[in-house]
């Protein structure tokens, strides 16, 4: 048995057929992963994500420790709420892991929240903890948090009615990246789908009956499956297929989280990076479009003029009802390649994700 979040025998009653994921007990569909997919890209669906770690960050020096922990700089984070996506490195700028921080979420005594992957949390606690200590800042994991992922066109104008009357306003005037405190629940304009809506981390208590009126509010529950194929049209990466601690930023389609100015913050993993920066990675990450029939998966090899690369993630795209990945490349490499499905040579084309954003795609197909 793995473990479980507040809302595990809900997803039981609602007949959810349960995987393990990073060592918990999670929904992966409940009824059809494709319908779940098209809910979240027409209307608004709601998955549990309270697998994933929440620590708060406490101290004076919380704002110097994360300006040395994280790849990108929280010094851009210039108001309360307002959130930063960055990479953890490791010395030789591999990524520990990924992950969102939050200035000032509007809990006392907190002056950063972190939430970062499930299968990553106990490597992450120990790593930050350690990190921690030298700036005396207190980190704290909020395991008596649960968090709902609602997303979709219609997700925020529908989750705000779970809010008390008075606060319906101010989370619907909620910036992109950034989020409020309202009562016990921190309200975040983010999410991992490549739509609107909200992440709202509450009270492990409230977590039923939150799901509960999403559901009569036309809210559809949505498992994992759903998440994974929303994500990858999205052109979003996922910890352990995308990177890991043996792949770099660069060559992680994540050069954009990292901020290599100013030049005397000295972060964990710059010097591995620098000469990358200058020079550019020899491998890149890119999209894939297969254009026969099939279907990509991860570590199929691909072939290009510019060398052999592989698969990270792929999956058919319910939203273009084509085949898409993401693949790690020789740099330089483009236009049409192969790529091996079972034995066989299939044409595809490298494109740059994404491939969907807010109900459309954003490629000639």
């Amino acid at each position: 048995m793995g473990r479980r979040t507040p809302l595990f025998a809900l997803h039981e009653s609602l007949g959810a057929r349960i995987v393990d994921f990073g060592g918990w007990d999670m929904p992966v569909q409940y009824t059809s992963q494709i319908a779940e997919h098209h809910a979240v890209r027409r209307a608004a669906g709601v998955f549990d994500v309270s697998h994933m770690c929440v620590v708060d960050l406490a101290g004076e020096r919380s704002g110097e420790l994360l300006r040395h922990l994280l790849a990108n700089d929280v010094a851009r984070l210039q108001t309360p709420g307002k959130a930063l996506y960055s990479c953890m490195l490791n010395e030789s700028g591999g990524v520990i892991d990924d992950l969102i921080v939050y200035r000032d979420p509007g809990v006392p005594g907190v002056a950063y929240r972190m939430v970062v992957n499930a299968g990553t949390r106990d490597k992450d606690l120990a790593w930050i903890g350690a990190q921690a200590r030298p700036f005396d800042v207190g980190v704290r994991e909020r395991t008596d948090l649960a968090m709902l992922a609602v997303q979709g066109p219609q997700a925020r104008e529908r989750a705000v009615q779970l809010l008390r009357t008075q606060d319906e306003a101010a989370a619907l005037a909620l910036g992109s990246f950034s989020g409020a405190q309202f009562g016990e629940w921190f309200v975040a304009r983010t999410g991992y789908t490549g739509e609107d809506g909200f992440e709202i981390m509450m009270p492990a208590a409230d977590a039923v009956p939150a799901w509960r009126k999403l559901n009569s509010l036309g809210v559809t529950s949505c498992g994992l499956g759903a998440r994974d194929t929303l994500r990858l049209e999205a052109g979003m990466n996922l910890y352990g297929n995308d990177m890991d601690e043996t792949t770099q930023p660069f060559e992680s389609g994540l050069a954009w989280t990292v901020a290599m100015q100013p030049a005397q913050r000295q972060f964990i993993g710059r010097a591995a990076l620098e000469p990358l920066a200058r020079a550019g990675s020899p491998r890149q990450l890119v999209g894939l479009l297969l254009l026969e029939r099939g279907v990509l998966r991860g570590h199929q090899r691909v072939a290009t003029s510019a060398g052999a690369g592989e698969i990270t993630s792929g999956t058919y795209s319910p939203t273009l009802e084509r085949s898409i990945a993401l693949a790690r490349v020789p740099a330089g490499a483009g236009g049409d390649v192969q790529v091996e499905v079972r034995g066989k040579p299939l044409a595809a084309r490298i494109l740059k994700p994404p491939f969907v954003r807010n109900g459309a795609a954003r490629i000639a197909l």
